[in-house]
């Protein structure tokens, strides 16, 4: 790093000063006057919920229309090999917060998160020396909990799982709206149906998320540096773009689900989509998966807009040159792949992500903007790479590890897989660890002891289940080693003997959960 690193030299008890220059602060409106050398970037963090790695313009082709992510990735660097180490939104965001894998931070599925963890991204921000502001879906436990941030602006989606709480979104639509409904359009937010929004779509939670990102980008006129955390609560079901954003994909058609030859036969039985509106598994017609598939494109087009307003705000603010810009999603959604829904599983749609990084303009790296990163990355990389950036570093015991060197060094040392698992949820044989490193796949389904192999590059739909194959044994003995190694250290119930346990216990709090807890 050039300017970067010129600024994390100043320290003081290994925290980084903030410099800038003397009065020049940031008034409302005006432009951030303080030198680039003479401040550490501002830090942009956009994320949305459920958004699979392939849904994407520069992922799909260009089927789906996202023209401001794409630009993001021309300008920063696609990270191509990207996933969520536990696919569910609170042991995914539990690794985004705390930069841990699933057995560090203790959450090894979906369960409500810890109200306290030794390490918490925006408490060590503004122990670095930032203004810690976040507004959108956190999905925290209790749900007005704010893990160190100085204003959080909440939209939960209409959950209530803390007494007497509102989303601000929520409060914001009531106090202009009372007696109009949020959820007119009819769908909950784990249905597999689709429709187009029934309000008008200034009242939608994405277009208030992006407005409020907004306001809070104009309004900025503290010297601190900012860390920003805009978290998109779409395009988590209900799939429900505005209808202006669904006509965009007027002649478009989303691509069938994936198909394989290892389904259990029952998966494949034909449902009515109304006998079961939230299934998790669901044979419902190519068709109508399509139909929510475009819905579904549609509403991340609409967030894709949104991203344009902050990034155009950003530049007339005079904060996007000398910004750190991240672009993430908490995990996928499967969209009836191979007959399931929704997430929580160890396959590409529930699994792979999107990662993009932009840096500031004067950052040296070695490889070129718009460059593709082939490197296995995950959520809990994301902390390790901000604490670089300011320049207080990894501390001990987080097991993430800073994306930069993969951009700025020839031959960096890195991961060879990065790991994945889910606890057991809605059906006893759900239950898995997992390697990969974006080419190969390796699954332990621990609860019935069955293993699965893909090639993801000639197979990325993993359609073929290669376990069985014998021109991949070799493979397949280096990931089950690999695996045995892995799962060592969490002892007998996981390997004993050098072989893999198949485990009949229900473990979603492993012993590193602060206050640990073991709920069945």
């Amino acid at each position: 790093m050039k300017n970067l690193f010129k600024i994390s030299a100043v320290t003081a008890a290994g925290i980084p000063a903030v410099l800038t220059a003397a009065g020049q602060g940031r008034q409302t409106g005006e432009a951030v006057s303080a030198p680039a050398e003479d401040r550490l970037p501002d830090i942009i963090m956009i994320m949305t919920d459920q958004q699979r790695g392939d849904a994407m313009g520069c992922t799909s082709g260009g089927l789906v229309i996202t023209p401001n992510i794409d630009s993001l990735a021309a300008s920063g660097y696609l990270f191509t090999s990207a996933y969520s180490s536990a696919p569910s939104s609170t042991p995914a965001r539990a690794g985004l917060l705390t930069g841990c894998s699933p057995w560090r931070h203790g959450m090894l599925g979906y369960g409500n998160q810890a109200e306290k963890y030794p390490y918490e991204m925006p408490s060590m921000l503004k122990d670095a020396g930032y203004a810690a502001l976040a507004v959108g879906k956190m999905h925290y436990y209790p749900q007005d909990n704010t893990h160190g941030y100085d204003v959080v602006l909440y939209d939960e989606s209409g959950r209530h799982t803390t007494e007497y709480f509102e989303s601000d979104y929520r409060k914001w639509f009531y106090s202009r709206h009372f007696g109009e409904n949020p959820d007119k359009t009819g769908i909950t937010w784990n249905e597999h149906r689709a429709a187009a929004y029934k309000l008008p779509e200034e009242v939608h939670p994405t277009r208030w998320t992006g407005d409020m990102a907004v306001e809070m980008i104009e309004g900025y006129s503290s010297d601190k540096p900012l860390f920003l955390k805009v978290s998109f609560a779409r395009p988590h079901s209900p799939y429900d773009p505005p209808q202006r954003c669904l006509d965009m994909y007027r002649g478009r058609t989303a691509p069938a689900p994936y198909t394989g030859s290892w389904e259990p036969e029952e998966w494949s039985v034909r449902k009515d989509p109304a006998s079961d509106k939230s299934a998790y598994i669901g044979n419902f017609g190519a068709e109508y998966a399509m139909n929510s598939r475009i819905h579904y494109y549609a509403g991340i087009t609409f967030i894709d807009e949104q991203i344009g307003r902050i990034i155009e705000a950003l530049k007339k603010k005079g904060m996007y040159e000398n910004s750190i810009i991240i672009f993430i999603s908490d995990h996928g959604d499967m969209l009836g792949d191979h007959y399931l829904w929704r997430k929580t599983y160890a396959y590409e749609g529930s699994s792979a992500i999107p990662f993009i990084l932009k840096v500031p303009e004067d950052y040296e790296t070695v490889l070129p903007a718009g460059s593709p990163v082939d490197a296995p990355v995950e959520l809990r990389d994301v902390l390790p790479t901000f604490l670089e950036v300011v320049g207080t570093g990894r501390p001990e015991g987080m097991d993430g590890m800073s994306v930069l060197p993969l951009i700025r060094q020839e031959n960096p040392v890195w991961r060879k897989y990065i790991d994945l698992e889910h606890a057991r949820i809605y059906w006893d044989g759900n239950s898995w660890t997992a390697l990969t490193d974006g080419h190969v796949k390796y699954i332990w389904h621990c609860a019935i002891g069955k293993e699965q192999l893909f090639d993801l590059d000639k197979d990325p739909g993993e359609t073929q289940d290669l376990s069985s194959d014998p021109s991949y044994a070799s493979t397949l003995e280096e990931m089950r080693s690999a695996m045995v190694r892995h799962l060592s250290e969490r002892g007998p119930g996981w390997v004993q003997d050098g072989k893999l346990v198949v485990r009949k216990v229900k473990e979603v709090y492993g012993p590193n959960f602060p206050g640990h807890r073991n709920h069945e």
